[in-house]
């Protein structure tokens, strides 16, 4: 009898571990995958920290990150079918909703102004002193948006500087090697090229002339397809955002090791970044002085009008998981 109830034991512990391994194997089975296009810098942080803090596995996602140089190419590379989300900016989101590509805004992830950084034997202390000056910038992103409201403050026009298209990856070398007088960008490119050139570089106070944003966007139809798929991954971002603000260290060391930038650089400009997951005011002006710089500069498609971002912004995602994320009048009643 005890021989029996022994074996009875063993068999019983055998088929509880029978199980377990299945419902392990089911778990695995059970992740979607999803395919992100990034933008490998600290501006998609929030991605950079759900994949590394395994908020997208917790939420039954495996996501395969492709990482690029600009927001310009994570979109075209959704909009493409090799990418199914977007990180990116402002620019291209405007460039495409004017050409009536069927894109889905989700949310806005971060935001941070945009810089001028100047040679110093430039000679340039303001603003109006960037007459004549040769000054970089890339075209078709914020960077150009920024340089066009730049010259605006300045009292100046695209005819009384030089202006050059440079890669952000290449302005630091152009500056150093004297191609240019200065270069308007994003972070990390102003604090890098600040801090190898040190006392040749001088910052231009340019505070409060334009914040370029980072945001969420897939295309309408994969949005219908996966709806499912995307609430899972926009908790996992909503989550990831907690994280980075409860865990500040942390989070720097984690961004600063996935785009390979020394920790304390990274450390150094972290509150040049500021990491939310919304659709508030500030996303919908952003939107709309890019479009309307579009259509003054004519950096638009042929006969393209000022678009209705909220024909392509789709705030029921996010509000469904929290609705006090979205908080944007524009979209008051829009499902």
């Amino acid at each position: 009898m005890l021989v029996h109830l022994h074996r009875s034991s063993i068999v019983a512990r055998y088929l509880t571990a029978v199980a377990v391994v299945f419902s392990f194997s089911s778990t695995v089975m059970a992740l979607d995958k999803v395919r992100l296009a990034q933008n490998l810098s600290p501006i998609s942080g929030v991605t950079i920290v759900a994949q590394d803090q395994g908020f997208f596995t917790k939420y039954d996602l495996e996501v395969s990150v492709s990482s690029f140089t600009s927001g310009k190419l994570c979109l075209q590379t959704v909009m493409g079918g090799a990418a199914d989300i977007a990180t990116t900016a402002e620019a291209p989101t405007s460039a495409a909703a004017m050409a009536k590509e069927p894109i889905a805004f989700l949310a806005r992830t971060e935001y941070s102004e945009l810089k001028t950084l100047t040679a110093s034997a430039a000679g340039i202390k303001s603003m109006s002193d960037l007459k004549g000056k040769r000054i970089a910038f890339t075209a078709g992103t914020g960077s150009e948006v920024y340089t066009s409201a730049l010259l605006k403050k300045a009292g100046l026009t695209a005819d009384d500087v030089k202006l050059i298209n440079l890669r952000p990856q290449d302005m630091a070398a152009a500056l150093a090697s004297d191609s240019i007088d200065a270069f308007n960008i994003w972070e990390p490119h102003v604090f890098n090229a600040s801090r190898v050139m040190g006392d040749k570089t001088a910052l231009l106070p340019s505070s409060g002339v334009y914040a370029e944003s980072f945001n969420i966007v897939v295309m309408q139809d994969y949005l219908a397809k996966n709806a499912d798929v995307i609430d899972r991954f926009m908790k996992a971002l909503i989550e990831a955002e907690a994280w980075m603000k409860a865990n500040e260290a942390e989070a720097i060391k984690v961004v600063a090791a996935t785009v390979k930038m020394p920790e304390a650089d990274l450390a150094a400009m972290w509150k040049e970044y500021v990491f939310n997951v919304v659709l508030d005011d500030r996303t919908m002006d952003i939107l709309n002085t890019h479009a309307d710089w579009r259509l003054a500069t004519g950096n638009h498609p042929p006969g393209a009008v000022k678009p209705d971002f909220t024909d392509v912004i789709f705030p029921g995602p996010l509000r469904s998981i929290d609705p006090s994320r979205v908080t944007a009048s524009a979209l008051n009643g829009i499902k």
